[in-house]
C-alpha cells in the first residue's frame, strides 16, 4: 500500500554495518540486517529525536518561505543545504532513484511530487512538503501541508481536517492500544467532514531504514497486521485525505500521485516513539 515500502521489500542488498557505512554516494543505504517490528532502544530513540529536529526545523523554515513566485526546486535546495549543515544527509534524495530531498506535491498531488524549476508556487495553492534526514544512522520523517497566501475556505478547512485527524490518531497512541485504534480515530474524523481517507498509502515503521514495519494504515482494515503498539515503537503516522474519491493515479514520471478526479488532497505526518501511556512526536516543530 506503499509505493516506498513496496519498493524497500523488493530491494536486494545487504546490511551496512555502521553508520559511516550506511550512506553512499546517491544516500542512505538500505539496511536489511534485521526484519520485523523493532523496539528502540534509549540509545537509539535519542539519536532518532536528533534526526527528527532536524526535519522539523527544516520544515519549519520552508513553512515560513514558501510562497507565491517560488518554484518547489527554490524549497527543495533550501532543504537539502540545511539538512547537511545540520550533519545530516536527505533521506529521500537517490532512494529507489527519487532524484530530490524533498517530495514537493501541490492542489491534487497526493503524494511523491517532485520538485522543478518549472513548478511556480501560487497564491491559493495547497503544498504538502514531505521530507527525511538520516542522521548518525537513524531516519527522521515528515510533512506538512501550507496553505499559501490566500486560500479558499475549502483548501483551509481540508488541511485543518487532516492536520487534526493526525492528532486524533496519536491520541489513540500508547503501550497496549493496536494499529486499528489509531486507524479508527482517523478515519472517524476525516468521514465526519465529508473527506476519504487515501487507502494506496500509509504510515510506516521508521529508524534504521526510511520504511520499516509495520503499516500505520489510516482506515479499518483486515487485510494488513493489526499489531499491538509496545513502548520502543517508532512509527511515521501520516494520514492522507482527498476532498473527493480516495481513489489515485500516479503520473508518467513514475512518481507523482495524483487524485483521480482532480479534488485537493492534504497530508500531515510526523514521527512518534511509543510510549507506556502514549506517544512522544520527534518531529515536533514547536521548539
Amino acid at each position: 500500500m506503499n509505493l516506498f515500502a513496496d519498493l524497500l521489500a523488493s530491494t536486494p542488498g545487504r546490511a551496512a554495518t555502521s553508520a559511516a557505512s550506511s550512506v553512499t554516494s546517491t544516500g542512505p543505504r538500505i539496511q536489511k540486517g534485521r526484519r520485523g517490528v523493532e523496539i528502540k532502544s534509549a540509545r537509539e530513540i535519542q539519536v532518532m529525536r536528533q534526526a527528527s529536529r532536524i526535519v522539523a526545523t527544516v520544515l519549519r523554515e520552508i513553512m515560513e518561505m514558501a510562497a507565491p513566485g517560488l518554484t518547489t526546486a527554490d524549497l527543495d535546495r533550501h532543504a537539502e543545504q540545511r539538512i547537511r549543515e545540520m550533519g545530516a544527509t536527505p533521506s529521500f534524495k537517490g532512494y529507489h532513484g527519487f532524484p530530490a530531498s524533498i517530495c514537493a506535491s501541490i492542489n491534487n498531488q497526493v503524494v511523491h511530487g517532485i520538485p522543478s524549476a518549472r513548478q511556480l508556487i501560487k497564491e491559493g495553492d495547497l503544498v504538502k512538503i514531505d521530507t527525511g534526514a538520516y542522521f548518525e544512522g537513524y531516519h527522521g520523517d515528515s510533512c506538512v501541508s501550507i496553505c499559501v497566501g490566500a486560500c479558499s475556505e475549502d483548501t483551509t478547512r481540508l488541511s485543518r481536517v487532516a492536520q487534526e485527524s493526525l492528532m486524533r490518531g496519536l491520541g489513540k497512541i500508547k503501550a497496549g492500544n493496536t494499529l486499528l485504534d489509531i486507524a479508527g480515530a482517523v478515519q472517524d474524523h476525516v468521514e465526519a467532514h465529508g473527506y476519504s481517507v487515501v487507502e494506496d498509502y500509509t504510515g510506516h515503521g521508521v529508524g534504521r531504514n526510511l520504511h520499516e514495519e509495520p503499516s500505520v494504515f489510516n482506515f479499518r482494515t483486515s487485510d494488513l497486521p493489526n499489531l499491538k503498539l509496545r513502548a520502543g515503537m517508532t512509527l511515521a503516522v501520516e494520514p492522507i485525505l482527498n476532498a473527493g474519491s480516495k481513489k489515485c493515479r500516479t503520473l508518467r514520471d513514475q512518481w507523482t500521485v495524483v487524485t483521480v478526479d482532480g479534488s485537493l488532497s492534504a497530508q500531515w505526518e510526523h514521527t512518534i516513539v511509543v510510549t507506556s501511556d502514549g506517544c512522544e512526536i520527534l518531529t515536533d516543530r514547536d521548539f
